[in-house]
């Protein structure tokens, strides 16, 4: 990479707009198949001599799966879902977005239930940020990002990332390029993170999960679910010592003995360290060992059940590989162990078969956190202190919402515009609505109504307010008079105040419905 691109780092101008790399067609059968992998305009494959390779909808080069650095040998291919259902997990996942605070405090099962049936892709990268709260942590820090890239590296940190760059994904068509756009906008995203945590700095490990979420969102975006994966679904896993690594090693060898007592019984007799095979496995959430379809579905159960989908898959893959006598018989030595692990059965990787089995397997948070606690004062009476302080990790979008929650205030139902008392509504005939009456102004006019002072015939200037009062209740402004100055009433009213109390129990009644109508309407507002 030139030395020109050392201190900032390469740049890349379109790239924020551009995401050629997170093309996954949404159209069945296999003429709209072969015109996606057909596809590659705009792709970082066409400026570096791979114009004539076919491209899967995933964005890798096909038939380059067996290279160093590309996801496992096996053909990756998608469980086919029929476009009918995958529209309608679209218009849902779209309606659970835009109403995300109360889907997830109200509905956070279905959540799950829907993550784990797979996000559709078209909105995978969105909802990997709300699940993640990366979408907070970007609104809470607008303009972070921008500091950061402009910022100068240390040296230290970009002459490691600019020599790991060509490794993430090499038969991808967003890395396949060296100083593409995918390449460039990897190292901004690493090299603002060892600005952000200078006391951590870079991890090798956290190159290829950076690259997973460049695949489905702009850059400053994926710096944020960065964070969040680094600071509260895996704290500690990036840090120089690894001491949060080795301890979950020996959380799921624990965890393994309950799950696979064969496995179990085959790796302590081997004397195996769990570092040996679980250590990219966990760093890398297993994004440089499944078949790709099977990663995207790890990671969207991932990023919202949290670390516990991580210990579930490496405890099903340890099963199926070691958890026979049959499996065993090739595995006779530490080697030919190590080399069953590197090299596991396609059957087991499949997406359908693996995501059944991790969702089956009855592993908690709070078994995880037993353990944790066990192995933490194991390390502590053998080891001493842990060096790395790093905060507790939190187990999913739940966890991770109730600890940081976002900005949008909780939504209230109220009307959207409010009028001063005096002011003429729309529609309304000239004449101001008087405001609704106070509690004091009924209590009087009921006692009025009790002790018979409004059996008398209104006045005609009582008359003329009560029509301009219209729907409203009998207006509070009218004067009452005093029982003592009160008029006689003529013998010949009785008609009169028949038909007047008929009038005022209609007009009562009316007031009644206009008030809860417009109740309602507020409400709705």
């Amino acid at each position: 990479m030139a030395k020109s691109r050392g201190e900032n780092g390469p740049r890349a101008p379109a790239a924020e707009g551009s995401l050629s790399g997170t093309r996954e067609s949404l159209v069945p059968g296999p003429d709209a198949a072969a015109a996606d992998e057909l596809s590659s305009l705009g792709s970082d494959s066409e400026a570096n001599g791979f114009a004539e390779r076919r491209i899967d909808k995933f964005g890798f080069i096909v038939g380059s799966q067996g290279a160093e650095g590309a996801p496992c040998p096996l053909l990756h291919r998608l469980e086919e879902v029929p476009l009918e259902v995958l529209r309608q997990r679209e218009s849902k996942w779209l309606d659970m977005l835009n109403n995300w605070d109360k889907w997830m405090a109200k509905k956070h099962k279905k959540i799950r239930l829907r993550c784990q049936k797979g996000i559709p892709p078209s909105l995978r990268g969105r909802a990997w940020q709300y699940l993640s709260g990366g979408k907070v942590k970007l609104q809470q820090n607008s303009g972070k990002f921008d500091e950061l890239d402009m910022s100068p590296g240390d040296p230290k940190w970009l002459d490691v990332i600019e020599r790991d760059l060509h490794r993430q994904f090499p038969f991808h068509e967003m890395f396949v390029s060296r100083g593409g756009h995918g390449q460039q906008d990897l190292f901004r995203v690493l090299k603002a993170y060892t600005l952000y945590r200078p006391e951590e700095g870079y991890c090798q490990a956290q190159a290829p999960i950076a690259a997973v979420l460049l695949m489905h969102m702009p850059a400053e975006q994926a710096f944020w679910c960065l964070v969040q994966i680094c600071e509260k679904y895996l704290p500690g896993y990036y840090s120089e010592k690894l001491e949060a690594i080795q301890l979950d090693g020996e959380i799921l060898f624990s965890l393994l003995q309950k799950v696979s007592p064969v496995a179990h019984k085959h790796l302590s007799r081997q004397k195996i360290d769990p570092l040996l095979y679980m250590t990219e496995w966990f760093m890398c959430a297993f994004a440089r060992t499944l078949p790709w379809s099977s990663v995207l579905r790890v990671w969207d159960m991932f990023f919202c059940e949290g670390v516990k989908i991580i210990f579930r898959v490496g405890l099903v893959l340890l099963k199926h590989a070691l958890g026979s006598p049959e499996k065993l018989k090739a595995c006779q030595g530490q080697y030919e162990t190590i080399e069953q692990l590197r090299s596991l059965s396609p059957k087991i990787m499949q997406e359908a078969f693996l995501v059944q089995e991790v969702v089956e397997l009855p592993v908690t948070e709070r078994q995880i956190e037993r353990e944790h606690l066990i192995q933490l004062r194991r390390w502590q009476e053998t080891r001493g202190e842990l060096q790395c302080c790093s905060p507790p990790r939190l187990h999913g979008a739940k966890a991770i919402m109730e600890a940081e929650p976002g900005p949008w205030p909780t939504l209230q139902p109220s009307p959207s515009i409010r009028l001063p008392p005096d002011a003429l509504l729309p529609g309304s005939k000239g004449k101001p609505k008087p405001p609704k009456q106070s509690q004091k102004g009924k209590e009087q006019w009921k006692q009025a109504k009790a002790s018979g002072q409004l059996d008398k015939p209104p006045t005609p200037s009582q008359a003329k307010v009560a029509a301009a009062a219209g729907d409203a209740c009998p207006p509070q402004d009218v004067p009452l008079k005093d029982p003592a100055h009160q008029d006689p009433a003529p013998q010949d009213s009785a008609p009169q105040d028949s038909a007047h109390h008929r009038s005022q129990d209609s007009v009562h009644h009316h007031s009644q419905e206009s008030l809860t109508s417009q109740e309602s309407e507020d409400t709705y507002l």
